[in-house]
């Protein structure tokens, strides 16, 4: 399927796919999913736009929730980005996070979508307290890799470049991208998609940082701990979600 026959794309997924980090709920969210639909309508000035990802949402509540109202909406092109709040969980299981991604890429390409996914950067350069999911992070996107190459998925792989995980591209809460990551992203998936205009700069690093003293750096480290993990355990500890009674802000295809 060519760009120029991209007329209806339909976004599945979670708070990135939602563009938490990019505005807020009082303005509205832009997040990637809007950003490569604005790409999209450059080439096709028709397209028509929906996006049913909801924050917090584990791969397996995407399939359940999103992957019929996605197939009824007959997309031209989906992109499927979940996994990550399987991966901060516990009992992570990447064969089962892969195993739901897998059945969304099978019943989306079956039914003639056009279908692209992304893979996860390294998370313990984003946030050194996660270092020990390193691991998770690469089985899972050698799963996605795989499962995509089985059904034709294309895949922006924005896990493989160390520009991804540059804290300019990551909001204070460092769980969610920033404008600049979310463009990023956006542009990651155009270039995958073979978008006229696209190009690989979304690759390149930016300009370096100057260094930080190292007291500065454990400063800020303790003020992310208390500002955002804290509050990130509390809601795992109690079972709340921050999806809780949150609905898709897109359900329905429309213009830009």
């Amino acid at each position: 399927m060519s760009s120029g026959e991209l007329l209806r794309y339909v976004a599945l997924g979670d708070s990135q796919t939602e563009g938490l980090g990019d505005g807020d709920d009082s303005t509205g969210l832009r997040g990637f999913a809007d950003r490569l639909a604005e790409h999209l309508a450059a080439v096709n000035p028709g397209l028509r736009y929906a996006n049913l990802a909801v924050r917090g949402r584990l791969a397996g509540q995407v399939r359940a929730e999103q992957l019929e109202p996605a197939l009824a909406l007959r997309p031209d092109l989906a992109t499927v980005v979940a996994g990550v709040n399987d991966l901060l969980r516990p009992r992570f299981d990447a064969a089962q996070v892969a195993g739901h991604l897998e059945a969304m890429f099978a019943e989306l390409t079956s039914a003639g979508v056009r279908v692209a996914t992304v893979t996860f950067p390294d998370v313990g350069a984003v946030v050194p307290l996660a270092r020990p999911l390193r691991p998770r992070v690469s089985e899972l996107n050698s799963r996605i890799r795989a499962a995509a190459s089985r059904h034709g998925v294309t895949v922006a792989e924005t896990g493989r470049y160390a520009v991804a995980a540059d804290p300019r591209l990551w909001s204070a809460d460092r769980l969610h991208a920033a404008p600049l990551g979310h463009e990023r992203i956006a542009a990651a998936l155009a270039h995958a998609l073979g978008l006229p205009g696209s190009d690989d700069g979304w690759t390149r690093p930016l300009p370096p940082l100057p260094p930080r003293p190292a007291h500065r750096v454990a400063a800020a480290e303790l003020r992310w701990a208390a500002g955002f993990l804290a509050p990130w355990l509390a809601r795992r500890l109690t079972g709340r979600s921050s999806g809780t009674l949150r609905t898709a802000k897109r359900p329905d295809l429309r213009p830009l």
